[in-house]
């Protein structure tokens, strides 16, 4: 007996994030493999499921009654998975935070550590992503919680919860500026060579939405690499001011505070909305916000 089960939760993973190249990276699978599915499904029903549109895809007539049909359904099966899981005690991991890079270096570690301290059962699976994948992947169901700058949460599918402020400051191998260690620097109108995160990244947004207009002689997606072509003088970087100075040290590097522009953003914990989770979810994400509450503002 034929089982359509894989090409229809594919065809609502699609009708979700309205986006074959989403629905793809949220399965874990290749875009051209779930056109394939999608391609199967539409050939046992006879008709299209999506029209495409200039940020991908909707659903069509037929695509819109086939989703109210199967929807339903579908969730109170997850709900019954899940809740059998929770009844029999295998709901408790693995839990799996998905992150911006910045704050493995000051603030997930010693959260971490002391979650996994008072729950030893716990597995925890720690995703570094941009701030756009990190909310993707909370979004999708690929991570039960989301470490992310605020302004790049503008989904009504997600809760948002406060951390803390998150300022930066301008991290340097150069030794001329020793005047500005404490009155800080003015970055405005500065000839700015940097090395930064990749367009897109919220850190390099928030740089540019400051008004300053810098040339990124060089990019790279970790704090590491970012460190060392600053070591290596190939330019500065614009990084949280929470960064460890041990880090730094072991870069030979330091950091100075930035007086102008106010670069200065919130961090906040994400979760879904209406996906349900296992209760020890929750107590992550009560044991995430302690942590945060007890760092200096």
């Amino acid at each position: 007996m034929k089982t359509h089960d894989r090409l229809l939760r594919t065809f609502l993973r699609i009708a979700d994030l309205k986006s074959l190249s989403r629905a793809a990276h949220d399965l874990g699978q290749t875009q051209s493999g779930v056109s394939k599915q999608l391609a199967m499904l539409e050939a046992e029903i006879g008709k299209s499921l999506f029209v495409r549109t200039g940020r991908g895809v909707a659903l069509t007539d037929i695509g819109v009654a086939l989703q109210k049909a199967i929807e339903v359904p579908y969730r109170a099966i997850d709900q019954a998975l899940d809740q059998i899981r929770d009844d029999h005690g295998v709901g408790k991991g693995p839990l799996r935070i998905a992150f911006v890079h910045t704050v493995n270096y000051y603030f997930l570690p010693e959260a971490v550590a002391g979650f996994v301290a008072r729950y030893p059962d716990v597995s925890l699976s720690l995703i570094a992503r941009s701030s756009t994948d990190v909310v993707m992947l909370v979004e999708g169901g690929r991570a039960d919680l989301g470490i992310v700058y605020d302004t790049a949460v503008d989904t009504g599918a997600l809760s948002s919860h406060p951390l803390f402020e998150d300022s930066m400051c301008l991290v340097t191998s150069r030794k001329s500026e020793t005047k500005v260690l404490d009155a800080g620097v003015d970055l405005r109108g500065r000839m700015l060579r940097l090395v930064g995160f990749p367009r897109g990244f919220a850190l390099r947004r928030m740089v540019e939405s400051a008004g300053l207009m810098p040339l990124y002689v060089a990019e790279a997606e970790t704090v590491d690499a970012i460190l060392n072509l600053v070591s290596m003088g190939v330019g500065d970087s614009i990084l949280p001011s929470r960064l460890p100075e041990r880090l730094l040290n072991e870069y030979g590097l330091r950091k100075l505070r930035i007086e102008s522009p106010n670069l200065c953003r919130r961090m906040v914990l994400v979760k879904h909305v209406a996906r349900r989770t296992p209760p020890i979810v929750d107590v992550l994400l009560n044991s995430l916000l302690q942590m945060a509450s007890t760092l200096q503002r």
